[in-house]
């Protein structure tokens, strides 16, 4: 959507502004259907356990307009708006869909990031701990989406201009999330990697538990080698 000798400048200016800030829109209420199903799910969970005092936490909370998170068992869900609209490379793989080369400008979206961490990171403020990103969703101006994610998460590109996201889409979305999540679990770091502490890293794990905490500190498995 780039202008051209003899194009009218301002034409391409206003359509290229119109079609972004449509984009945003649709992101935005997609992020926003998103944070309700998680509020919905909350209140799901609390009704159903609400007499068990053994039930563990499942817990919504939102930190501004684009963030909101899930806390459930030891782990947290982070779903992160982003406030930019962004275009594929020419050499991304959903570029070669028929989908978009039937129309250019739906290559343009915004993305929601969906971020593991977990939950003691936050509750002892450990701010070296790693999180990982777990799923990125891409909507575009159709409300169209397509999700580059681990396992439960991802869809294949050949889905993307298939399926909408509504408030049923965005309920499997949170379900996948959760499920991988559940799935994901924290690994202890390799013996080598731990055997030496200085006294000032003791103090600092005393402290604040200062020593970086992540579900694979140090080493991958195959598993993880073949997703990524």
């Amino acid at each position: 959507m780039s202008s051209s000798p003899g194009q009218d400048l301002f034409q391409v200016l206003n359509e290229k502004g119109k079609l972004k800030q449509v984009v945003y829109k649709n992101t935005l209420g997609s992020f926003h259907l998103i944070r309700q199903v998680i509020m919905d799910m909350h209140k799901e969970y609390q009704k159903k356990y609400s007499s068990d005092k053994q039930a563990i936490p499942f817990i919504h909370q939102d930190h501004g307009e684009f963030e909101t998170h899930l806390q459930f068992a030891g782990d947290i869900l982070i779903f992160l708006m982003h406030t930019n609209v962004f275009e594929f490379s020419r050499y991304h793989e959903v570029m070669s869909t028929n989908y978009i080369r039937e129309d250019k400008s739906r290559s343009y979206c915004g993305i929601i990031h969906v971020y593991n961490f977990l939950a003691d990171s936050f509750k002892y403020n450990r701010v070296n701990d790693v999180g990982y990103l777990i799923g990125r969703i891409f909507i575009n101006k159709d409300k169209c989406y397509f999700i580059e994610g681990k396992r439960e998460v991802g869809l294949l590109y050949n889905n993307f201009g298939q399926e909408i996201l509504d408030e049923k889409t965005a309920r499997r979305i949170v379900e996948s999330s959760i499920l991988y999540t559940i799935n994901f679990d924290l690994l202890t770091p390799p013996y080598d990697a731990l055997k030496e502490i200085s006294l000032g890293d003791l103090r600092s794990i005393v402290d604040s538990y200062a020593l970086k905490t992540g579900k694979r500190l140090g080493f991958r498995f195959q598993a993880d080698k073949a997703e990524e």
